[in-house]
């Protein structure tokens, strides 16, 4: 390598260059399996520039980053980023330019050269405007390029994004913050981990613009800045965030610098704060060191951690959080201790570890979790109506540009077609391609090569896997699996062929080729060793490899070929690439689906396989019991459902924390059902939110011992909850059909009241309600009450039909509003002005209102429902 030396490269002083050279060495340590398809990149005539900001990348990569992807990835991405950083017009100081504009990675996407891409389609659109106008026309194209739509867990890359057209937020916001990088403006991904006053949490985009950072809703543009439907729950959020892949030193607050990235929290720019300092002390009442504080939310039935800190020294750690309720836990070696707090009223509290077991089996404790409360915003000034209609119109200029788009992916017909020529079922044909959208070209060119081939296992391949994964997973990776499983299904029945030898999906890793390459990757000898005894498998990992920590939510997201060359990874890595070995030579094998432990079959039952290494709590195999959770016969009859990550977990204690077990998210009647768990201490939380954000919360501690089947019976605690009048509607107002006719409120209102919602479709929110509805439609029906749906003449766009809602309750009605004469007397203007859609309220037989819901609220469809049914 050869290359200028000047005295400061990016403003940085020579303690920094060494300190950056350190983490650089020790990343060339671990990663030394594959120096050379990382480390080749410096023998390259590099600029002094070119260097750092390649030393720095390395020095913070994640250990996944250095086992999936090859040095000459992050060269170009270099060159690149120092290219646009020449041609943009923009003046960003170095350390904003290295932390928020030269990062590679936003979430945890698969890596991809996408800058440069994105960039060709951005820089002419915002070159000659000022930073703060380049900012919004950014997002501008992202949203023609994508929207919102829920999905599962794993993040998929920019370009899948933008091949895909829809994401949730987390997806919109790491495409939003690529877009802004690629010309050069420094962006960064902020989220709240999870939201006090309801059940979900949010990811959106920070930019920064001539001195001063601003918020956006990602692929959800607003004809200004810092203005967006999620301003009002920001204002009660406990944790604002985000990440950085360095040890950057603020100016914001740091809530934890570790070794390898720096977590910063941004709350007070959107809400009021409180620091709180606990001193962790042990049963003498010394300070202890090293202890992890958790500071947990109550959020979808559990209590989460948002931050963990360690305390220092002096035994301390600091919070700073909103001004709600929380649940402070700390432990150290098993050791625990725990309190509840309200925000309002602490700065300081002292935690004494000194439990070592949970409370005695049948003990309840009650908590009333209590969020900030509601606040205004900062008043804004109106914008001018030349301004409003301009935004309008880009808003439809971007949707007609995507469904252009849209219009693109393959149809129905040629589903058909294609199911045809291949005597494949058209239905299954249409299904897979209609998930596959943006991709479905690729899914299509795969089952008219591997169906010859291979037979209806070729579409087979493809049903087994998440939704998800049809968008991002192309030919060669399809055909590596279906000609892989299929070489070693031996006597396999297909109920457990497709699941645990066929399936390449094993937990939420993205799917990648790798049966070829474990075939290949063990002698003849090794293989029938490890099919005859899969422990010696485990014993085979468990001695070549090493456990590494860096980034909790990159755990368990590393290819299974990456993590094997590197002979390094996190637990969960290892745990998915062993599944991955065993499925690969035709050994059955999972991820236990509530533990997720790994698993292989033995004369036809899972058994652990057992790892020594990286494992917490508890290491000795133990035998596992059944639970049965029954009904409270004393309870009131509204008794609610037990609806798993809604209104109850279950949760292990670990090492002095409760580990909460992972059912299927969604089960929502797990009444008198079977519950397979290990022997142990655990706690079952319930949970009833009130309509203004409080959680009335229930603990109750019991074990899992020898005994074969234990039952606990499920208690709430009751919430006294009246259904008072907010006003009364004029039932003689005039709204439209939706193919334009005009009728009076009164022809849509049933007998038994009414659920009437006014929406903004093309927003979150809004998506979110429709989404509930249709989970909600069995219970819908049986009220058999009319739902109106009424979309404004402001909110209506040309792209929104509600046949792509074909879901919905059996009496939903979408009407249409151009008056908007029932809203103002309903909500307040502050609500309304901004983005406080969906506006939901209930009507009683009278034309009363007796439930109402403003903006983001998780949940509204079933308090509403709840209100309806009681009337």
């Amino acid at each position: 390598m050869t290359m200028l030396t000047p005295t400061s490269v990016f403003s940085l002083s020579q303690e920094a260059l060494a300190f950056i050279e350190q983490k650089f060495q020790a990343k060339k340590q671990l990663a030394r399996s594959r120096e050379q398809q990382l480390f080749h990149v410096f023998e390259h005539e590099l600029t002094a520039e070119e260097a750092w900001a390649l030393k720095l990348l390395f020095a913070y990569m994640p250990a996944n980053d250095l086992a999936d992807y090859n040095g000459e990835l992050f060269f170009n991405h270099v060159r690149t980023m120092l290219q646009i950083r020449r041609d943009m017009p923009w003046q960003v100081p170095d350390h904003l330019f290295l932390h928020f504009v030269l990062p590679y990675r936003v979430n945890t996407e698969n890596i991809e050269e996408h800058r440069h891409i994105i960039h060709e389609q951005l820089a002419e659109r915002t070159r000659n405007l000022p930073m703060k106008e380049a900012i919004l026309e950014a997002n501008y194209w992202c949203h023609e390029v994508a929207t919102y739509t829920g999905s599962d867990l794993r993040t998929i890359s920019p370009l899948t994004m933008m091949r895909n057209a829809r994401g949730r937020c987390g997806e919109e916001s790491t495409l939003a913050v690529a877009a802004l990088r690629s010309i050069g403006i420094p962006a960064r991904q902020v989220y709240t981990p999870r939201w006090a006053h309801c059940d979900d949490n949010h990811a959106w985009v920070e930019a920064w613009a001539d001195g001063e950072w601003y918020f956006i809703g990602a692929c959800e543009p607003e004809a200004r800045h810092n203005q967006g439907w999620f301003g009002p729950p920001a204002r009660r959020a406990m944790l604002i965030n985000t990440r950085i892949f360095a040890n950057y030193e603020g100016p914001e607050d740091i809530t934890l610098a570790d070794e390898w990235f720096t977590e910063i929290n941004v709350l007070e720019n959107y809400a009021p704060t409180k620091t709180i300092t606990v001193h962790v002390k042990d049963a003498c009442g010394q300070p202890v060191q090293a202890a992890e504080v958790q500071f947990q939310l109550y959020n979808m039935a559990e209590f989460y951690p948002i931050a963990s800190i360690p305390s220092n020294a002096q035994g301390e750690a600091s919070f700073k959080t909103g001004l709600g309720d929380l649940i402070i836990r700390a432990a150290k070696d098993g050791i625990w201790g725990e309190m509840k707090i309200s925000m309002a009223d602490c700065e300081h509290i002292e935690l004494v570890l000194n439990q070592e077991d949970q409370p005695l089996v049948g003990t309840i404790v009650n908590y009333d979790m209590v969020p900030p409360p509601a606040r205004e915003g900062e008043v804004m000034e109106d914008l001018s109506e030349a301004r409003i209609e301009r935004h309008n119109k880009r808003l439809e200029e971007g949707i007609a540009i995507r469904a252009h788009y849209e219009a693109t992916f393959l149809n129905e017909e040629a589903a058909r077609k294609l199911g045809e020529s291949l005597d494949l079922s058209a239905d299954r044909v249409w299904n897979v391609l209609q998930t596959a959208r943006g991709n479905s070209a690729e899914i299509a060119a795969y089952l008219s090569k591997a169906t010859p081939l291979y037979g209806e296992w070729a579409l087979r391949l493809l049903e087994c896997v998440h939704d998800k994964d049809l968008i991002d997973t192309f030919l060669p990776t399809l055909i590596d699996h279906v000609a892989g499983a299929l070489a070693v299904r031996g006597e396999l029945t297909e109920d457990v062929f497709i699941p645990y030898i066929l399936c390449p999906r094993v937990h939420y890793e993205m799917i990648t080729p790798y049966r070829t390459f474990f075939q290949q990757a063990f002698t003849s000898e090794e293989v029938e060793l490890f099919r005859e005894d899969p422990t010696k498998l485990v014993q085979f990992i468990d001695e070549a490899w090493d456990i590494w920590k860096d980034l909790p939510n990159l755990q368990g997201k590393g290819t299974v070929v990456g993590t094997f060359e590197l002979r390094v990874g996190d637990r969960s890595s290892l745990d998915i690439m062993f599944v991955s070995i065993c499925r690969s030579l035709g050994i059955p094998a999972r991820l236990h689906p509530i533990e997720a432990k790994p698993q292989f079959m033995v004369n036809g039952h899972f058994v652990d396989a057992p790892f020594t290494k990286g494992i917490v709590g508890n290491e000795a195999a133990v035998a596992n019991g059944t639970l049965i959770i029954l009904r409270d016969q004393d309870a009131a009859s509204d008794q609610p459902a037990a609806a798993y990550y809604e209104n109850f977990t279950i949760a292990r204690l670990e090492n002095g924390f409760y580990k909460t077990l992972s059912y299927p998210h969604g089960a929502n009647n797990m009444y008198d059902t079977p519950l397979e768990m290990e022997q142990g201490a655990y706690r079952l939380t319930t949970g009833i939110r009130l309509k203004d954000g409080t959680v009335l919360t229930k603990l109750t501690y019991f074990e899992m011992t020898e005994v074969e089947e234990t039952k606990l019976v499920m208690k709430y605690r009751q919430a006294t909850q009246d259904i008072p009048v907010y006003g009364k509607v004029d039932r003689f107002e005039k709204l439209a059909t939706w193919d334009g006719s005009e009728q009076i409120f009164a022809e849509f209102l049933g007998s038994q009241g009414a659920y009437v919602a006014w929406l903004e479709p093309e927003r979150e929110p809004s998506k979110h309600l429709l989404r509930e509805l249709s989970e909600l439609k069995h219970e819908f029906d049986m009220i058999d009450a009319p739902i109106i749906l009424v979309v404004g003449d402001k909110q209506w766009t040309t792209s929104f039909q509600p046949a792509d809602y074909p879901n919905l309750p059996a009496r939903t009605l979408f009407v249409r509003d151009s008056t908007y004469h029932l809203l103002p007397e309903l909500f307040t203007v502050a609500q309304s002005s901004e983005a406080g859609f969906p506006h939901l309220m209930i009507l009683d037989r009278d034309d009363q209102i007796r439930y109402m819901s403003s903006g983001y609220k998780i949940a509204a469809s079933k308090e509403a429902m709840q209100i309806l049914s009681r009337m």
